[in-house]
C-alpha cells in the first residue's frame, strides 16, 4: 500500500464527520500528497508532507496507547479525533512550497545549484491557526481538536509561547499531538534523511 493509499484509507475509515468527504476532495485536488513538509528541515522532499502526517498519526496512536497515558492521565480519544488532529495538523502547508534552487558547496569545494523548495505562502495566517482555519469551512472541529491543531508546534512557536502551557493544561490532546509531532520530526524523519 502506498503512503497516499494509506492516508486515504485512514481518512475514509476513521473520519466520518459531515464535510470530511469535501475536505478529502480538496486535499486530493491540492499538492498535499506531493508537497514537502518543510523547505530545509524535516521531510524536505516531494511527498514529505504526506509522510510526516502519517508519521504523526503513528506516533500519536502509540503515545495514546501507552498504559501510562491511559491509566495515569486518563487520556482517551476517539479514532476519529486522533485521525483528524494528526493527519490534518499541517494542512497549512498545502500549496505553499515551490520548487527552486540554492547554492551549496560540493565535495570538491565548488559551488553548485541543487534543487530545493522555497516557502511562498499566499495566505500568511500563521501555522496551527491556519490549519484550523483551513479545516473549519469543510467540517466542524471540537474545541479540543482545534486547540490541539493550533498548538501542535508547542513552545517552538515563538509568537505565542505564553498561551502554550495554558493550552496544554486545558487540552491534554494538544500536548499529546505536539509530542507526536516532535517525535516524528526529530526521531523518525531525522533517521530517514
Amino acid at each position: 500500500m502506498t503512503a497516499r493509499d494509506r492516508f486515504i484509507n485512514i481518512f475514509k475509515t476513521k473520519i466520518k464527520r459531515e464535510g470530511a468527504d469535501k475536505l478529502l476532495d480538496y486535499l486530493m485536488s491540492s499538492d498535499f500528497f506531493s508537497a514537502p513538509a518543510s523547505a530545509r528541515y524535516h521531510s524536505a522532499y516531494e511527498g514529505g508532507l504526506l509522510d510526516h502526517s502519517l508519521n504523526v498519526y503513528d506516533c500519536l496512536c502509540a503515545y495514546l496507547n501507552r498504559d501510562y497515558a491511559r491509566e495515569k492521565f486518563k487520556l482517551s480519544y476517539s479514532e476519529e479525533t486522533i485521525a483528524i488532529v494528526s493527519l490534518l495538523h499541517d494542512i497549512c502547508k498545502v500549496n505553499v512550497y515551490k520548487p527552486g534552487y540554492r547554492n551549496v558547496k560540493n565535495e570538491q569545494g565548488k559551488w553548485e545549484q541543487v534543487p530545493t523548495f522555497e516557502f511562498d505562502d499566499k495566505l500568511p495566517y500563521g501555522h496551527g491557526e491556519k490549519s484550523v482555519y483551513m479545516i473549519t469551512p469543510f467540517m466542524k472541529l471540537t474545541r479540543e481538536e482545534a486547540f490541539a491543531i493550533r498548538y501542535h508546534m508547542g513552545f517552538s512557536n515563538v509568537d505565542d509561547q505564553r498561551n502554550v502551557g495554558k493550552a496544554f493544561e486545558m487540552f491534554p490532546l494538544a500536548f499529546a499531538l505536539s509530542t507526536a509531532d516532535m517525535e516524528a520530526t526529530y526521531y523518525i524523519e531525522k533517521e530517514n534523511q
